[in-house]
């Protein structure tokens, strides 16, 4: 798909990302996903990646997201499975996505919401299994997954043993998660 400066503003780009987009040739959606990891503008790419997915792709890539960070939760919880069973429902909702799983997964949200409650990375990986099942039951799919991917990110960055090392791990999770993202894309062909 090519990008266009209207398409953009269509979906709501903030103006930096236009502007960067004007200076520079390339309109591939693909290569500028590759520009944008290359020149470190990560957030612009998980923005990007997330509004070139249709349904399916977008659920699933919400659900990577929290599967990456999950383990921090349940390690520091594991009596509490509500985001667990968060990424379940959204799991299942992909699947087959009726009414009443669609319903079933908006009651799995607001646990997994509720979960996000504690502290610090476990926190954010709460977040991260609450946004990928809403992802899964609502309509704009667009921005719950947006924050799926980054609070997951942020999950795996708190979890770096020292702040020192906080923002190379939160680069070093946002580039794997966009990594999935690319290949879902591709996936469709």
């Amino acid at each position: 798909m090519n990008i266009t400066t209207q398409w953009l503003q269509d979906k709501s780009a903030c103006i930096n990302g236009v502007i960067w987009f004007k200076k520079q040739s390339e309109s591939n959606s693909m290569m500028i996903l590759q520009l944008l990891i290359k020149q470190n503008k990560l957030d612009w790419a998980n923005w990007l990646i997330v509004r070139l997915m249709n349904y399916k792709q977008a659920v699933s890539y919400a659900i990577y997201s929290a599967e990456q960070v999950i383990h921090i939760f349940e390690r520091k919880h594991p009596n509490d499975n509500r985001p667990r069973a968060a990424i379940n429902a959204a799991k299942l909702c992909l699947k087959n996505p009726t009414k009443k799983n669609r319903a079933d997964a908006y009651t799995a949200t607001v646990n997994a919401y509720d979960a996000a409650a504690y502290t610090g990375a476990a926190s954010d990986a709460a977040f991260a299994a609450n946004a990928s099942v809403a992802a899964a039951c609502y309509d704009d799919f667009y921005v719950a997954t947006d924050v799926a991917a980054d609070s997951a990110v942020d999950a795996y960055a708190y979890a770096a043993a020292y702040y020192d090392y906080f923002n190379a791990a939160r680069e070093q999770m946002r580039i794997k998660i966009l990594k999935h993202g690319i290949i879902l894309l591709k996936a469709r062909g």
